[in-house]
């Protein structure tokens, strides 16, 4: 009997610290996610925004955007902003937004790359129209894409965050924070019962959001492949010190990488030296400093290692 009340006063005592820290959490971010009304040419829809910087700009999905240039912003205190979109970023499904007056001051935004599944994440949006809403609960898997249509493009979103902490219409653009109340994700959709997906915040991201903060948009180096990630065999892992390359599903017709010579079925290990070991590896090399630029990819074909000479194209909508 001792035994199970101990039990149980160690059960109390863990469910207060969850308590306490998913509370203390919500209490920090509650005020800095913004519920958003976003006036598109088909009607109005809604969504949510982080606070991004401390001189206005807001930030959330491109699809909350759509092809929204004007939204109203409101906060849990009842303060409204009128805010203007400042740019987007299909393919990550990023966009930021600038208010007209003061807002408040940003929250603290980490890196997902240091997440691991299990973690303890906190979910903070405006779903259905419920202002402040909090949702608890852990990193699911990591590294999942997300399909996205872009125009008539259909484009995936790489290195998604899953999580179990609830999502519904109204939470994309919200906020994904740790237990500490830093943001690592933009919550971006709702994968099915019990699942939600986010965008990290990691170096990849960070380098999209300045771009659209100081350029409004995102330029892009573009090869024209269609590839998905691949085990290499152990004497070549061992030998590239990489388990996994960049199969080579499809090379677009009249593209770079048909011009480079590029075939499919080809196992891409790394550009301009640097390994290639899943999808967000290739577009990390591929922002704008890559368009027509000399780029040299190292591919397997046939067990034999194969050198050709790219030259990027930019990525157009």
């Amino acid at each position: 009997m001792p035994g199970e009340m101990a039990d149980e006063v160690a059960g109390d005592d863990v469910l207060d610290a969850y308590s306490r820290v998913v509370s203390g959490v919500a209490a920090h971010l509650i005020p800095r996610v913004a519920s958003l009304r976003i006036h598109r040419r088909r009607g109005d829809s809604s969504g949510s925004a982080v606070v991004l910087t401390g001189d206005g700009h807001l930030l959330t999905n491109a699809h909350v955007v759509g092809d929204g240039s004007e939204a109203a912003a409101e906060f849990a205190d009842g303060t409204t902003a009128q805010a203007r979109v400042v740019g987007v970023d299909r393919l990550s499904d990023l966009a930021v937004l600038r208010a007209d007056r003061e807002i408040p001051d940003p929250p603290e935004y980490g890196d997902a790359d240091l997440l691991k599944v299990g973690n303890l994440v906190v979910a903070v949006g405006n779903p259905l129209g419920l202002a402040g809403s909090v949702t608890a609960g852990v990193v699911s898997a990591l590294g999942r894409s997300l399909p996205v249509r872009s125009g008539s493009a259909q484009r995936i979103i790489e290195d998604v965050i899953q999580t179990d902490a609830a999502l519904n219409p109204g939470n994309s653009g919200g906020a994904l924070a740790d237990g500490n109340g830093r943001v690592i994700g933009i919550n971006t959709a709702v994968a099915g019962i019990g699942l939600g997906l986010a965008v990290p915040v990691n170096p990849t991201t960070r380098r999209i959001i300045y771009s659209l903060l100081h350029d409004g948009r995102v330029r892009r180096g573009y090869l024209g492949l269609v590839t998905k990630p691949a085990p290499l065999q152990p004497a070549l892992a061992e030998r590239f010190d990489q388990r996994t390359a960049l199969r080579v599903v499809e090379v677009i017709p009249a593209s770079p990488a048909a011009a480079a010579g590029l075939r499919q079925g080809d196992l891409v290990l790394a550009l301009n030296g640097v390994p290639l070991r899943d999808a967000q590896s290739l577009q990390r090399q591929l922002f704008e400093d890559a368009i027509a630029r000399r780029t040299e990819i190292t591919a397997i074909r046939n067990n034999a290692l194969v050198d050709v000479i790219a030259y990027p194209a930019e990525l157009s909508d």
